[in-house]
């Protein structure tokens, strides 16, 4: 047992199987901070919650920052004012569900032309159409993880054509292949809608660029349920503002999303405010994560999902 404080922004009573041995305190985010930030050894980062005061540099004696989040590069930075040998970990199998539920929602939303019909039923305006199917179409997921995984899961039932696999690495799967970050231009072409899932790093910044882009077909969706900053903004305005390009984001560049944007407003675009995460599924999956979590800390064990050590 480590000895010292767990910050918790779920209420410790709330949460069944936490191992009794540590000492909790709860804290979510609130200005004022409920014990010494010097005696917290494991904090779990609120989540989606602006932090005003940060303990963060305070917390001396801190082994691990537990995020409720998938991505973690807004705690990178942070890296830097944590003692040394600090587990920076993220959480993995808490959004997996909800945001591979949303990618195929945004995806057949667009595909069969959703935000037209609400428009139209506002309007008590009845006007069929002719709309393209998920059937039979070449799905590519670039960024190949637990959420891409989990996005293939749940195309199962569509009768795709072909789901194309992207990682930084090549891999085999019972799937299939999953080819190398290295070949997604030349694999893009063949692509009816490309769902981005990939994590926010040096080498994904910027990734979805005029270049990638252009190689997309006529017509293609690009869905993005990662981060804002992987797709280059102007880049995408361009291909969409013409319609030869359709895109359905929960995440843009700049975020949120600021009134007046052209973003908003351009044709074939379909926008939700990063619901990704923040659903029903999210609290029984944050609260196995952490009992899983504190459990093999209390006990001495390693934990899991380590990103990144200070």
């Amino acid at each position: 047992m480590s000895e010292g404080q767990v910050w918790l922004p779920i209420p410790p009573d709330e949460i069944t199987g936490l191992p009794g041995e540590l000492d909790y305190v709860h804290w979510d985010a609130e200005p004022d901070f409920p014990a010494d930030p010097a005696d917290c050894v494991f904090l779990v980062a609120p989540y989606m919650r602006p932090i005003t005061h940060d303990p963060v540099p305070e917390m001396t004696r801190l082994k691990v920052l537990q995020t409720l989040t998938a991505g973690v590069d807004a705690y990178l930075p942070a890296l830097a004012s944590l003692p040394p040998g600090a587990r920076l970990c993220n959480a993995r199998g808490v959004h997996e569900a909800s945001t591979a539920e949303l990618a195929l929602a945004l995806t057949l939303a667009s595909l069969r032309g959703i935000p037209d019909f609400v428009r139209r039923q506002d309007a008590e305006e009845w006007r069929t159409g002719f709309h393209p199917s998920l059937a039979d179409k070449t799905v590519l997921i670039l960024g190949y993880g637990a959420i891409g995984s989990a996005v293939e899961d749940r195309l199962a039932g569509f009768e795709c054509e072909r789901v194309v696999r992207i990682a930084r690495s090549p891999r085999t799967t019972p799937r299939g292949p999953v080819h190398a970050l290295a070949d997604v231009r030349e694999l893009l072409p063949a692509a009816d809608v490309v769902i981005v899932t990939t994590p926010l790093t040096d080498d994904t910044r910027g990734l979805v660029d005029a270049g990638f882009l252009a190689r997309m077909k006529d017509g293609a969706l690009l869905v993005n349920v990662a981060r804002g900053a992987v797709v280059d903004t102007n880049a995408l305005l361009d291909e969409v503002r013409p319609g030869r390009l359709r895109a359905a984001l929960d995440v843009t560049d700049p975020e949120p999303l600021p009134a007046g944007h052209p973003l908003w407003h351009a044709p074939g675009v379909l926008i939700s405010p990063h619901t990704g995460g923040p659903t029903s599924a999210f609290r029984p999956r944050a609260e196995r994560l952490l009992r899983a979590q504190l459990r093999r800390f209390a006990a001495g064990e390693p934990v899991e999902h380590v990103v990144a050590v200070a």
